[in-house]
């Protein structure tokens, strides 16, 4: 079977594994440490912030099952791509909202979806013949400021086996996402 890889950040990884394992169409679903500057990373080294890494999730799917649209679509819903370095309660670059492709033809619908998501609060504009369109550049004050990283992954190191399927090994721990609340919206 054919699969593809996406990397993505934004909070805990922890709550992260658990919504994109939910998803049709996900393979896999690993915590791991995006892009650090270092190759010998771990749980503290990088909550302290020593080694410029972030905390992320490696989704491996099916993209005859699911498609990179969808997968961002779920990001966002369960992110604030709007905060710079901080997710709810966790603060700091480590939990910076972010998306690291591997392949370079998913940049352009990355690129899309972020643009997107920066302009639709723009009032439309109407372009005549009963065409409304939206001008991204109409009123850059409208525009809203994406605190999002987008970029090519250049290392994943994948986290210490305690935090892989964290709630499932510890089903008490506080989470930052409601998955009971997440998973009746996605089968709505």
């Amino acid at each position: 079977m054919y699969t593809k890889k996406i990397y993505f950040s934004g909070g805990s990884f922890h709550d992260l594994q658990a919504v994109f394992k939910e998803l049709t169409g996900v393979i896999k679903v690993r915590c791991g440490y995006i892009n650090p500057a270092s190759a010998s990373v771990d749980y503290e080294v990088v909550t302290a912030g020593r080694v410029g890494a972030v905390m992320g999730i490696c989704v491996e799917y099916n993209p005859k099952k699911t498609d990179v649209s969808y997968l961002l679509d779920i990001l966002f819903s369960v992110t604030d791509p709007y905060s710079e370095n901080r997710q709810g309660d966790l603060i700091g670059p480590m939990f910076m909202c972010g998306v690291y492709y591997n392949t370079p033809e998913d940049l352009p619908q990355i690129q899309l979806h972020l643009n997107f998501m920066a302009n639709r609060t723009n009032p439309p504009a109407v372009a005549g013949s009963n065409l409304t369109i939206n001008d991204p550049v109409s009123d850059q004050k409208q525009r809203r400021k994406l605190f999002v990283k987008s970029e090519e992954i250049r290392t994943f190191v994948e986290a210490e086996e305690t935090h892989q399927d964290y709630f499932e090994k510890n089903p008490d721990a506080p989470r930052q996402i409601d998955i009971q609340k997440f998973k009746e919206y996605i089968n709505s």
